[in-house]
C-alpha cells in the first residue's frame, strides 16, 4: 500500500481543519521518549529491542534538529514537515506497542503476544525509512540558499512529483531572491505539465509564497516569475479561489498599479484567468476599483507616461500591454450586471469603442468582447439599458459594429458584433435601416454561424417584447428579407438555426402591416410545411407556428 494519499480536491483538502504545527511537532518526540524507556525495561527480544532503540534515538535527534530550526525560522515552511512528522507518529506508535510487549520474560507471555523475528524486521524497515525521510528533510532546510535538492524521500517513493514540489516551495522561503526566480519557472513548468500538478503544488503551500514574489518592486523579474507561475495554476475555480483565499486580490492589484509594464503584462494576464474561472475573484478585483483603473489605462497613449517610467518601450509592447488589460476587462464584464455597470460609469464604452476603430487583431476583438459582454448584462436589465445606451451615446458603438458587420471577412469578429446588435435591439428607434439592413444581408453569408447569429438578432428586434417590434419587421420586408431567410430554413443542417429561423418567420407572418400576397402565400406554406416536419418536436414553436399560420390565413381570406 502506498504511504501517500494524494487528495484530488485542493481546495477541499485546504479547507479541513489541521492540527497546531506545535501538536504536529511535539508527537513524535514524546513517543520517541516512551519508547526509549520501554526499551530499558524489555526482558524477551532485548537485542532486537535495543536495535530498535538504537533507531529511535538517531530519529529522536533528528526530529529535535528540525523543531529548533522552525523555532528559529521566521519563514518556515510546514507542508513537508506535517506529512513527515505525521507518517512517523504512526511508525513510531507502532514501534512502542511492539517493545512494550516484550517487557515479560516468561515463554507464556511472549507465546501469547506473539512477537517474533518478523516484526521487528518489519519495523526496522519503517524506522528506516523514517530516518530517511528526516535526512531528506533536513537536507532541504541545511541547504539553505544553496538550490534545490532533487533527491527522494522514502515517503515519496511512488509520488515524485511531491519531493520535487516540496524541495522547490522550501526554496521559496529559504532561497537568495535569484533562486526563488529560478524556483517560480520550475513551478511553472511543472504545472504545464499536468492538472495534478498543480493541484499538488496549491495544495503543497505554493501560493503564499508565490504571490510574496509579487511584492518584490525592486526585483521586476521576480514579479514576472511569480505571476507566471500564479497564472499557470489559475486556470480552474478550486485554484483561483484559493489564490483568493490567500488575500492575493489586493496583493496583485498593488503590484498591477505600481510595477513596470513587462510586470503589468503578466499580471494582468493572472487576473484575467483568475476572473474567467471563479466569481468571487471577479468580485474581488471589481471591489478594489480594478475597473477603473484598467479604462485609464485603455483610454489614452501611454507612450510618454511610459517612457518616463521604462527607457526604450517598444510599440509592440504598449499593444501587448493594451490587449491583456483589455482581456482583463472582458473577463470582468462577463456575466455581471456589476462590473457592466461600472464600466459604462467610468466611461468604459467609449474608450472600447474608439480601440475598436483603431485597433485590429487581439486588442480589436478583446474590446469588442467586452462590449457585447455589456450589451448582454444591459438587454435584461433596464436600468443599466436606459443609463448606458441611450440614442445619443450609442451611436459611435453601432457605427463600429456596423463596420465590423459590413467589412470583416472574420467570424470571429463579425458574429460578436452581430450578437451585441442583437442585445441593443430595444435601444433602436422605429426606422433603423441602417441596422436592420446589415443583419438581413448576413442571412445570406457562408458561413452558417453568421447566418444564425444574425436570424438570432433579427428575432430580437421583432419580438412582441420589442415595442416596437411592427416596424422592425416591415423594415424586413423592406429589405426583402423573407426569401434568404426561408432559403436558410430550408437548407441549414443545424436545428438550432432551424429553430431560430422558424421563430422569425412567425414574428414576420405576425406583422399586422400590409404583405403582398405572394409573400403571405409563400410564409404560410413555409409554416404549414415547417409545421408537420419541425416545429412538432417542441410545443412552445408549434403553439407559435399555429398562432402565426392562423393569422396569415385570415389575412388571405379578408383580402380576397
Amino acid at each position: 500500500m502506498d504511504r501517500f494519499i494524494f487528495q484530488p480536491n485542493a481546495l477541499e483538502y485546504l479547507q479541513q481543519p489541521q492540527p497546531p504545527i506545535e501538536e504536529i511537532l511535539s508527537s513524535p518526540i514524546i513517543l520517541s521518549d516512551r519508547i526509549l524507556r520501554a526499551v530499558n525495561e524489555s526482558k524477551s527480544h532485548k537485542l532486537d529491542c535495543s536495535d530498535a532503540g538504537k533507531k529511535v534515538h538517531q530519529l529522536s535527534e533528528m526530529l529535535r534538529s528540525t523543531v529548533r530550526f522552525a523555532n528559529s525560522t521566521p519563514s518556515f515552511y510546514e507542508s513537508p514537515v506535517r506529512r513527515i512528522f505525521s507518517d512517523i507518529a504512526i511508525n513510531l506508535n507502532s514501534t512502542l506497542t511492539l517493545v512494550r510487549r516484550c517487557r515479560h520474560r516468561s515463554i507464556f507471555r511472549r507465546f501469547v503476544t506473539f512477537v517474533g523475528i518478523a516484526d521487528f524486521r518489519k519495523l526496522f524497515n519503517l524506522l528506516d525509512m523514517s530516518i530517511g525521510d528526516m535526512k531528506w528533510l533536513l537536507s532541504i532546510f541545511d541547504r539553505g540558499g544553496e538550490g534545490i535538492v532533487l533527491s527522494l524521500p522514502p515517503i515519496a517513493s511512488n509520488d515524485p512529483i511531491l519531493a520535487w514540489v516540496w524541495s522547490n516551495i522550501a526554496s521559496l522561503h529559504l532561497c537568495s531572491l535569484n533562486l526563488k526566480i529560478e524556483v517560480a519557472h520550475e513551478l511553472a513548468s511543472l504545472a504545464h505539465d499536468s492538472n495534478r500538478n498543480k493541484d499538488i503544488i496549491v495544495e503543497e503551500g505554493g501560493i503564499s509564497p508565490l504571490l510574496k514574489l509579487l511584492k518584490e518592486e525592486s526585483s521586476p523579474d521576480a514579479q514576472i516569475a511569480g505571476a507566471m507561475a500564479l497564472f499557470s495554476l489559475a486556470d480552474n475555480q478550486n485554484r483561483a479561489r484559493l489564490i483568493f483565499n490567500e488575500h492575493g486580490v489586493p496583493i496583485i492589484v498593488h503590484a498591477f498599479r505600481n510595477s513596470r509594464i513587462g510586470v503589468q503584462i503578466e499580471i494582468a494576464k493572472l487576473i484575467a484567468t483568475m476572473v474567467e474561472h471563479d466569481t468571487f475573484s471577479q468580485e474581488g478585483f471589481a471591489r478594489e476599483n480594478l475597473i477603473g483603473t484598467l479604462v485609464t489605462l485603455l483610454s489614452f497613449d501611454r507612450n510618454n507616461q511610459m517612457k518616463k517610467s521604462s527607457k526604450n518601450v517598444s510599440p509592440q509592447l504598449i499593444l501587448e500591454f493594451k490587449t491583456n488589460c483589455s482581456g482583463a476587462l472582458w473577463m470582468l464584464a462577463k456575466g455581471s450586471v456589476t462590473n457592466c455597470r461600472k464600466i459604462t460609469e467610468a466611461k468604459g464604452l467609449l474608450c472600447l469603442a474608439n480601440l475598436i476603430e483603431k485597433e485590429k487583431g487581439e486588442l480589436q476583438i478583446n474590446c469588442l468582447m467586452a462590449i457585447m459582454e455589456i450589451t448582454a448584462s444591459a438587454e435584461y436589465n433596464p436600468d443599466l439599458r436606459r443609463s448606458a445606451f441611450k440614442s445619443n451615446n450609442n451611436s459611435q458603438i453601432v457605427d463600429q459594429l456596423l463596420k465590423l458587420i459590413n467589412q470583416s471577412d472574420n467570424p470571429v469578429i463579425k458574429i460578436p458584433a452581430i450578437r451585441t446588435i442583437g442585445h441593443l435591439a430595444r435601444t433602436f428607434p422605429a426606422r433603423q435601416t441602417q441596422v436592420i439592413g446589415p443583419l438581413v444581408k448576413q442571412l445570406s453569408n457562408r458561413n452558417p454561424d453568421v447566418g444564425m447569429e444574425s436570424v438570432i438578432a433579427l428575432g430580437k428586434f421583432t419580438c412582441p417584447e420589442n415595442f416596437l417590434h411592427s416596424e422592425h419587421s416591415k423594415t424586413i420586408f423592406e429589405f426583402e428579407g423573407v426569401q434568404p431567410l426561408m432559403r436558410l430554413l430550408r437548407g441549414s443542417e443545424s436545428e438550432k438555426t432551424q429553430y431560430h429561423a422558424l421563430v422569425l418567420l412567425c414574428h414576420l407572418a405576425m406583422y399586422d402591416g400590409n404583405i403582398e400576397p405572394f409573400e403571405q402565400a409563400r410564409l404560410l406554406t413555409t409554416l404549414q410545411g415547417a409545421n408537420k416536419s419541425f416545429a412538432c418536436n417542441y410545443s412552445e414553436l408549434r403553439e407559435l407556428v399555429a398562432n402565426a399560420g392562423l393569422l396569415l390565413t385570415q389575412r388571405q381570406a379578408y383580402t380576397r
